[in-house]
């Protein structure tokens, strides 16, 4: 599993970043808080999530691993894709995005463009506990370590490839990990084949 990426910037956009590193040239899909940081520099480090679906392949960078963090959480909310949690996190910082969650302000975060009242609801429902938990500036670094485990993405990517839905390959793998939580990636990815069967 890819953790960053450093190297220098070829190309700087509000929603992309070119990062060439070693002779080869990385578009990064980034949110309006990494352009902010980034737009000055010559050179970065981003934290990355590499976004693999059927017909898709996206790397995703971020400025720091807070904010990979909470996109983490906030795409395995159902019906939150990496697009929209990007506008989620170009829409707010970190702290008044945290804020709104523990405070339960759903109109703050339904103001967001593509967030209805619903989703809003869904992400302080889910969220809440986790960083309430995690508590401090630190909450979603803790909250989001379920999430952020090398084995299960691969095991998840793999299932999105061989055709399976991702929310459905997301569960059967939290359930597989669950029980054998020492399993190796193709170990957890048969034993969710078998929920998903």
């Amino acid at each position: 599993m890819y953790d960053f990426i450093k190297g220098k910037i070829v190309e700087v956009m509000p929603t992309y970043v070119v990062v060439e590193n070693n002779g080869i040239g990385y578009r990064l899909q980034i949110s309006l808080q990494t352009f902010t940081d980034i737009q000055s520099l010559s050179e970065v480090k981003l934290y990355i999530y590499h976004h693999i679906r059927e017909d898709q392949e996206l790397w995703y960078g971020f400025f720091g691993s807070q904010e990979r963090d909470i996109f983490l959480l906030l795409i395995g909310i159902s019906g939150i894709g990496p697009n929209m949690a990007r506008t989620i996190l170009s829409s707010m910082t970190f702290e008044e995005l945290r804020e709104a969650i523990l405070t339960g302000n759903e109109s703050r975060i339904k103001s967001i463009k593509g967030v209805g009242l619903k989703t809003a609801q869904r992400i302080i429902i889910e969220l809440q506990d986790k960083i309430a938990k995690g508590g401090g500036s630190d909450g979603f670094a803790a909250a989001s370590l379920s999430f952020n485990n090398p084995q299960k993405e691969e095991a998840i990517a793999a299932l999105l490839v061989l055709g399976f839905p991702k929310n459905q390959s997301e569960k059967a793998v939290n359930i597989v990990f669950k029980e054998h939580p020492d399993s190796k990636v193709d170990e957890l990815i048969k034993l969710a084949m078998r929920q998903l069967l």
